[in-house]
């Protein structure tokens, strides 16, 4: 019998990655964070627990790995060379998100309602926030003929993030996770900050 081709075994990986991720976030739902064990994940996966952690190193990781990030930086990369940083990034997030399944959408939304209505798990994604920044300014920078680590590519990026993230927090996102509308005021940002932030 011939080995699996490289798409099925990439695609029985990615099923066994969404499934881990999936009764991840149902214990923790059902059972609260500190009560959830890799070991109950991996039961729940019908794997074994080093087999968890050949896809995530820790426990939070299942939660909070945000797999949108890498099609948005690469949705800011493919936009023409034309479009400024900022505008680049706006087109990048309206692309991406308005082509996201329902599924997907689901999926977010209680991805980012256990990251931020968890206390250990908020105070890490507010960390992750630098790592984001790092992906934007080098897609930024890249698009621009500029080294990675650019000053003026960083700043644009820092201040894309932040007001990404000024929009989002509130008591109904920490209950509720992000919706559609969440995402709209989220362009609605970077439009403001494309225009140069006016007030009013």
């Amino acid at each position: 019998m011939s080995a699996p081709s490289d798409s099925l075994r990439a695609r029985k990986k990615a099923k066994t990655r969404a499934t881990i991720r999936e009764q991840a976030m149902r214990l923790i739902e059902e059972q609260g964070y500190a009560a959830t064990t890799v070991e109950q994940i991996a039961e729940a996966s019908e794997i074994s627990p080093s087999t968890f952690f050949r896809y995530f190193p820790t426990k939070e990781a299942a939660i909070l790995v945000d797999d949108v990030d890498a099609v948005l930086v690469h949705a800011i990369r493919a936009q023409p060379a034309e479009f400024q940083a900022v505008e680049a990034i706006l087109r990048a997030v309206h692309e991406v998100f308005s082509n996201m399944s329902p599924e997907t959408w689901e999926f977010e939304r209680r991805r980012q309602a256990l990251a931020l209505g968890v206390p250990e798990l908020r105070a890490r994604i507010m960390h992750q926030m630098t790592d984001a920044i790092d992906l934007v300014a080098e897609a930024i920078a890249e698009r621009a003929g500029l080294p990675a680590d650019d000053f003026s590519a960083r700043v644009t990026a820092g201040a894309a993030v932040g007001a990404m993230l000024a929009v989002l927090p509130s008591n109904r996102v920490l209950t509720d996770g992000m919706t559609l509308h969440d995402y709209h005021r989220l362009e609605k940002a970077l439009t403001l900050l494309q225009d140069g932030l006016p007030l009013g």
